[in-house]
């Protein structure tokens, strides 16, 4: 320090000892602010020390808020994924339940009201419901609700088998009812409840199945059996006997193309004999006309009887109600774990109803899935129409047996030749009919009848050609002795002969027909024969010319004026045949008048 210094120091410290005295007292009046001061500061202190333990205390309590937030939001995300999960499954939930519920207003309509077109939706309904409960087996609420199922079941089937049973009783009690017009307007239009039985009450369907079948087996018994025993008078009232074509020849009238008669050979024409004709002892039909009447109701109520059994007592197929779409379908598999197993919930055992391991299911419940499944197993189609046939052959079976034995009584004895080719024609008609209406076990009965016809036509046809080869030879059942023919006779014979023929080519659409024509041509050469044999005992050439021209003359008269003289080829080739010699015998006329 330089001494210049010095002196400035001495002074401030002089100044300050003198200055002592004078300080004290505002020093010891700011010592209580001091103290105040600390005190405050204290004060503070202890203040910031207890701001401090609740801000620690705060960040805990702040730090498990935040953990209870985390854990929320966590309950918060499960249980929207909950929500999430009860919404994809509400609308098939939805339609479990309605599939699953039975609404008050059916149950009541099963149980207090009588079977009638209300019935008809309210059983498809209901069926649906029990196919419902079947398939939904697993589901607690669908195994309740069979219990109730099972005894509207029940109910239900016994009332349509009361209501089925009693629309039979027209049919029993009266034979002018008619069965066709009940079958398609009642029957039929109930048939989706037999459907029912069928399928949830099978024994049921049987029983009702076969008193249908005695009622209407009787029905059609005692009319057939009326109505054929009518004909049986009429036929009996006229007997045509079977002659052959030499029986009688120059002496009675010789028969002539009746295409009235020949009409009978198809199935539209004329109509049939009524069963009140019958009554009038002066009523007369020709033979076919008899059975064409026999056969064509027969037809008619065989065929419309196997079109109404096979639609009626037909099963139909089930609808699948498991090809419903998922997403809405009573067997969406979400419906059996709505979460997907997100949270656990207490579920029924599928044996049980209270999901426990230890109850064991309902022996009801058994019962039940038997009874739903008793129908399960469909029958093939061969198998079903195998049946459908027998349950036909059961109804017609003593119409069948009637209508053979008419049939029988109508050609034992043999009718004549060309009435009984007439019946022929028919059940050939026939058949194709009831081909077109589709009635197998008919049509094979029908060709059977045919069958046993030919053999008859045949030994007919052979009867006439050896009695016309034995009237050539003179020699025919005593009435004719050797040369004793007659131009009356040999004309009367060839006219009969243009009948025969002209009515087998009315008869027959095939060009070539072996059992026809081959027939048809024996006789031919016979009768040529017979002609040749006659007019060999005449002397003079021109005189036996003129005689052979004179019949083969008649033959082309009688056959040009036939019914199909030039569309049929047989009938063609029969005028060329006789044309031919009719030309021959001319040709000999001209050349022995020539020689002369």
């Amino acid at each position: 320090m330089s001494d210049t210094d010095r002196p400035v120091v001495s002074d401030n410290l002089g100044a300050s000892g003198s200055g002592v005295g004078r300080t004290e007292q505002p020093t010891q009046l700011r010592a209580r602010d001091f103290v105040e001061l600390h005190d405050q500061v204290q004060t503070s202190v202890n203040l910031l020390d207890s701001l401090e333990n609740f801000l620690s205390t705060f960040q805990k309590d702040l730090s498990a808020v935040s953990g209870q937030i985390a854990n929320l939001q966590d309950r918060s995300k499960d249980i929207d994924n909950r929500l999430k999960s009860r919404r994809r499954i509400e609308k098939p939930l939805s339609n479990l339940l309605v599939d699953l519920c039975i609404p008050p207003a059916l149950a009541t309509l099963i149980l207090d009201t009588r079977v009638d077109e209300n019935w008809i939706p309210a059983i498809t309904e209901f069926e649906r419901k029990l196919d419902t409960l079947k398939v939904r087996v697993r589901v607690k609420a669908a195994r309740d609700l069979s219990e109730v199922a099972e005894g509207l079941r029940i109910v239900a089937a016994t009332k349509l088998r009361t209501f089925f049973l009693a629309m039979l009783e027209p049919v029993k009690t009266s034979m002018t009812t008619n069965l066709q017009v009940i079958q398609s307007t009642v029957w039929m239009k109930y048939r989706p409840l037999y459907i029912f039985l069928q399928r949830h009450a099978p024994n049921v369907a049987h029983e009702i199945q076969r008193a249908y079948a005695a009622a209407v087996r009787t029905y059609f018994e005692t009319g057939f059996r009326r109505y054929l025993r009518g004909l049986g008078w009429i036929k009996a009232r006229t007997v045509e006997k079977a002659e052959t074509i030499t029986s009688g020849a120059g002496e009675s009238t010789d028969p002539e193309v009746d295409s009235t008669r020949l009409s009978y050979a198809h199935v539209d024409g004329p109509g049939v004999v009524m069963a009140y004709m019958g009554d009038d002892k002066n009523h007369k039909e020709p033979l076919e006309a008899l059975v064409r009447s026999a056969l064509l109701v027969l037809m008619d109520n065989a065929t419309a009887e196997y079109s109404f059994i096979t639609a009626f007592f037909a099963r139909e197929p089930r609808s699948n109600i498991s090809s419903k779409d998922s997403s809405g379908s009573v067997m969406s598999p979400p419906l059996l774990s709505p979460t997907n197993g997100e949270f656990e919930e207490t579920r029924s055992n599928p044996g049980s109803d209270f999901g426990g391991d230890s109850v064991a299911p309902r022996r009801r419940l058994t019962s039940i899935t038997s009874m739903m499944s008793a129908g399960a197993q469909e029958p093939s189609p061969k198998e079903e129409q195998a049946a459908l046939n027998a349950l036909w052959k059961q109804v017609m079976d003593p119409v069948l047996d009637y209508c053979q034995t008419f049939v029988q009584n109508a050609i034992d004895p043999p009718p004549p030749v060309i009435p009984l080719l007439t019946i022929i024609r028919l059940t050939e008609d026939v058949v194709t009919e009831v081909q077109r209406r589709n009635c197998s076990p008919l049509e094979t009965y029908i060709f059977t009848l045919r069958l046993k016809m030919w053999p008859v036509f045949q030994k007919l046809m052979g009867e006439h050609i050896d009695a016309l080869k034995k009237f050539a030879e003179g020699a025919t059942s005593g009435y004719f002795r050797r040369g004793t023919t007659t131009d009356a006779a040999v004309s009367s014979i060839c006219r009969r002969y243009v009948a025969v023929f002209n009515s087998f080519v009315a008869l027959t659409d095939q060009a070539e027909e072996t059992m026809i024509f081959s027939n048809l041509l024996r006789l031919r050469q016979e009768l040529s024969k017979l002609i040749v044999t006659h007019t060999d005992k005449l002397t003079d050439p021109v005189a036996k010319a003129r005689a052979l021209s004179k019949f083969y003359e008649q033959l082309l008269q009688g056959i040009s004026n036939g019914p199909r003289p030039t569309s049929h080829p047989k009938a063609q080739s029969e005028l060329a045949y006789w044309r031919e010699r009719d030309e021959e015998a001319r040709r000999r006329i001209a050349s022995t008048h020539g020689r002369r």
